[in-house]
């Protein structure tokens, strides 16, 4: 029996016969990848979850997965783990909760088929207490097929890749998706549960509810095999409310006879909203700056390490989001959690698509026997979370002009309100051809219609329709300004989301230049190999910022962004070869004054400012003074090397500095201190600078990476067009950055990762 094992059994044998226990069940698992799991022993391995096993493999232009899955592999995948057997009393149970397994998953305990699920992003449960063997060894093993291909327009990944969960339930027990938390902004908190008798014998039990300082109780009697639902009401004094500037959080807790059986996080906040006065939270009207956000986590792809999710929020937040959405799936809870905890409002969305297909073996082979149960299974997770301000049915639907798809609008939002009727029901509605007018109907079904790039339709539709309430649900990052201005100036139109916020794997190619010597035209239209993935994000996939993020940020924050004052330079037309722009994208646009072979030459600078005039230097020297329209100033001049800044209103911007060849590695880590078990990860960020700490913002030397007492996930970088393997210890880097991630080990010391360049000394970074 190994550790895990051992520690698990402890655990679940030390808990009281009446008290819930959910323990993590991600470590010390088993996998092969199309194996037969009885012949071939051999090519078992030992993975922890969550476990994505697409990202280890290398990108390959003829893959299954395609250009829409970033060219990663896919298949069948095997997963096996042993454990104890936990002595039951009558009536106990003991459930794995699965948050997430892409898809396609069976599960069998001890050999005999327990359960199975369909759809990738949806949790599941599977009661294997039937199937156990009384205080003995037990295994489950799940098969994942993700063989059948294409499934997704994006990158999906393969496997268990997010949180698994043991949960043991007493004879009569509530689970987290049976208790529904309503609260008001005066602090009145109604707790409302559904509590299960699983024995043979009546139960009078008494249920307790506790939040912050108030706490109630009520006895209630349960029949043999039968349920009961309990409402308890509780006021909590002097109530704080959750907002997206002060996201404060409360903690619920159900105990059932003195046993705590749930615990829940949740805030007191209350939205309206409406086409005379827009939307607001709290009573202060506020405008969604929102953004698309696919699910991977960049060079770890799918796994939804609750690190990662963590991240992937805070680097929207800092880049003056206030709203995503979960484009165009449910999220992680992790997600979630992170969003309630950071103050990051999100639209949680269900599917793609619906009937009909947009690859072969999407959704819609599921649709009919799963969606209903899907849509109600993540609404019930989720409902307590006050991140979540809508619920989104779908996305850019195929059979659209066909009128039952307005009857299968209707039945989705139904399923909805079954569960929770707090939150309005959205949908990401558009047009490929002229007809829009003709949507009337599936719009009239939906609290807040959801415009995909239509947005210049609002003042007819709003002259047609004037109760609409409409959000732009994507759009092209390049037209950041004039959507703001549309959203700033109409009251019925209440936000704005960019396609998108992060770049992501898969749909490879969007939102990327074309050089000449590339392929051209747009993702669906031509292979766009070696693209892997998609570079239409404000945040590149190892999580810096592009020029085009600080530029919205000062569009929709003003002088309260992250940077109120920053400098960014187009790449010059035939400075590499010529360029096209393509739908998605803006044009390539470095922090960068590293144009080497450039000089004498004319080369456009930018400078994003809330307003006012902008005075631009170049070593020293005033190059030219220029009032800021629609929140940009653009300066031409001859490129020559040395110090470029800009001043505006006594203010400074930051400093492009030419840099000399790469002298120094600089190692950053993300955050600390670090989870001790066995499911943290840690961030290192590497930069390449001159002997002076410049950055060599176009410097692509290669640099090499051991690690010590933790595990290289990924090295890589932010170049969507290097399909080399993120695996390896040696990467190049790209504008002189590339990107670590690495596994940090359960109950140990601290971990080091050591960098170092060629001709340039190894630098080390202590993590723990």
């Amino acid at each position: 029996m190994n550790r895990l094992t051992t520690l698990l059994s402890a655990i679940i044998v030390a808990a009281t016969a009446t008290a819930q226990t959910a323990d993590n069940f991600n470590l010390g698992w088993q996998f092969a990848q199309n194996a037969d799991t009885a012949k071939m022993p051999e090519l078992w391995q030992g993975v922890d979850l969550p476990h994505d096993w697409s990202i280890y493999t290398q990108p390959d232009r003829n893959a299954p997965s395609f250009n829409d899955g970033g060219y990663y592999g896919t298949g069948v995948g095997w997963y096996k783990k042993s454990f104890k057997s936990p002595k039951l009393t009558e009536g106990e149970r003991v459930v794995m909760y699965f948050e997430g397994v892409y898809h396609h998953s069976t599960v069998y305990v001890n050999g005999k088929y327990a359960g199975r699920h369909g759809y990738g992003y949806t949790p599941f449960s599977v009661d294997v207490t039937p199937f156990l063997n009384a205080q003995g060894d037990n295994s489950v093993v799940v098969r994942v097929d993700n063989s059948q291909q294409r499934n997704s327009r994006w990158y999906s990944g393969s496997g268990i890749y997010r949180n698994v969960w043991l949960r043991r339930l007493a004879p009569v027990s509530t689970t987290p998706e049976d208790v529904k938390i309503t609260a008001k902004t005066d602090g009145k908190v109604t707790v409302e549960a559904i509590v299960t008798n699983n024995s043979s014998q009546e139960k009078t039990v008494e249920v307790k509810a506790v939040a912050a300082d108030a706490s109630n109780s009520q006895s209630v009697k349960i029949a043999p095999h039968g349920t009961a639902t309990v409402v308890i009401n509780l006021n909590v004094s002097n109530p704080k409310l959750w907002s997206v500037e002060t996201p404060n959080l409360y903690k619920a807790e159900v105990s059932i006879d003195g046993a705590k059986n749930v615990e829940r996080k949740f805030g007191l906040r209350e939205i309206k909203y409406n086409a005379q006065d827009g939307f607001s939270l709290n009573g202060k009207n506020l405008i969604m700056n929102g953004a698309c956000v696919h699910h991977d986590n960049g060079l770890i792809g799918a796994a939804a390490f609750d690190g990662a999710e963590y991240r992937k929020v805070k680097l929207m937040k800092d880049a003056g989001f206030n709203l995503l959405r979960t484009s165009h799936n449910p999220p992680s809870e992790a997600f979630l959690d992170a969003c309630d905890e950071l103050g990051m409002m999100v639209v949680d969305e269900a599917f793609d698509g619906w009937r009909t297909e947009k690859t072969e073996h999407d959704y819609h082979e599921l649709f009919d026997s799963c969606a209903v149960s899907d849509i109600k299974s993540f609404v019930l997770r989720d409902r307590h979370h006050p991140s979540v301000v809508a619920w989104s049915i779908g996305n850019e639907i195929i059979e659209r002009k066909d009128i039952r798809c307005v009857y299968t609008a209707r039945m989705l939002k139904k399923a909805i309100l079954s569960v929770d009727d707090s939150r309005p029901v959205t949908e990401g509605l558009c047009a490929w051809d002229r007809d829009w007018e003709i949507y009337d109907p599936h719009a009239e079904v939906l609290d807040i219609a959801g415009y995909n790039y239509m947005i210049f339709k609002h003042k007819s539709d709003h002259e047609r329709d004037p109760q609409r309430i409409i959000w732009q649900t994507e759009s092209y990052p390049r037209d950041a300004w004039n959507n703001h201005n549309i959203v700033a100036n109409n009251s019925y139109v209440i936000g704005d989301m960019v396609w998108t916020g992060l770049d992501y794997l898969g749909e490879s190619g969007i939102g990327g230049w074309r050089y000449k010597a590339w392929p051209q035209g747009e993702s669906w239209q031509n292979p766009q190999w070696p693209w892997h993935g998609a570079y239409c994000g404000d945040v590149d996939i190892t999580g810096f910022r592009k020029p085009i993020s600080y530029y919205r940020d000062i569009i929709w924050n003003g002088e309260n962004a992250s940077e109120s004052l920053h400098i960014a330079v187009r790449e010059p037309n035939g400075y590499v070869d010529s360029i096209k722009t393509t739908m998605w994208s803006t044009w390539p646009t470095w922090d960068s004054w590293n144009w080497q072979g450039w000089e004498g030459k004319p080369i456009d600078v930018e400078v994003y400012a809330p307003q006012g005039s902008v005075k631009l230097y170049l070593n020293n020297q005033l190059i030219g003074e220029k009032s800021v329209e629609k929140n940009m100033a653009t300066f031409t001049l001859n490129y020559q090397p040395g110090e470029l800044r800009a001043e505006c209103g006594g203010k400074s911007s930051n400093k492009l500095v030419t840099a000399g060849k790469p002298a120094k590695v600089i190692l950053t880590a993300d955050h600390a201190p670090y989870k001790n078990d066995g499911c943290d990860i840690a961030y290192i960020n590497i930069t390449l600078t001159d002997k002076d700490g410049n950055l060599c913002a176009m410097a692509s030397d290669e640099v090499s990476v051991s690690v010590k007492n933790c595990e290289l996930l990924a090295l890589g970088t932010a170049d969507l067009r290097d399909s080399g393997n993120i695996h390896d210890l040696v990467h190049p880097t790209w504008h002189g950055r590339a990107l670590a991630i690495v596994r940090l080990p359960k109950n140990s010391g601290a971990s080091t990762v050591t960098v170092k360049g060629k001709g340039i000394a190894a630098t080390t970074v202590k993590v723990k």
